[in-house]
């Protein structure tokens, strides 16, 4: 039997973690392919357009300047959007569950 004194909707509870964890799976899944294909797509570039990937820009071919200068501030890029968003969903999460407590408790 449960405390009637606690709400259904508890931020500890099973059901909360199972939901929030899917959503950080999701937004993990998202964050993983984006990176993949930056990290697919380069070599892919070089392999189908050779003279696209030869060209100079700024004294560099665009694939160096790709790999060596763009590719770093991409995965942090990448980084600093999984750290935000996932903090934004434990906040929404989190948010729900007291709302929906606190309409429980009001009835």
């Amino acid at each position: 039997m449960t405390d009637p004194a606690t709400p259904s909707g508890d931020i500890h509870s099973e059901a909360f973690l199972h939901r929030l964890m899917r959503r950080q799976l999701t937004l993990s899944n998202f964050c993983a392919s984006a990176f993949l294909l930056a990290l697919v797509g380069l070599p892919l570039l070089n392999y189908l357009a050779p003279e696209l990937m030869a060209r100079r820009v700024g004294g560099f071919t665009l694939s160096w300047l790709v790999l060596g200068v763009l590719f770093f501030p991409f995965v942090w890029a990448i980084a600093w959007v999984f750290i935000r968003r996932s903090m934004r969903l434990e906040t929404q999460e989190v948010d729900e569950v007291r709302g929906s407590s606190i309409r429980t408790v009001g009835r």
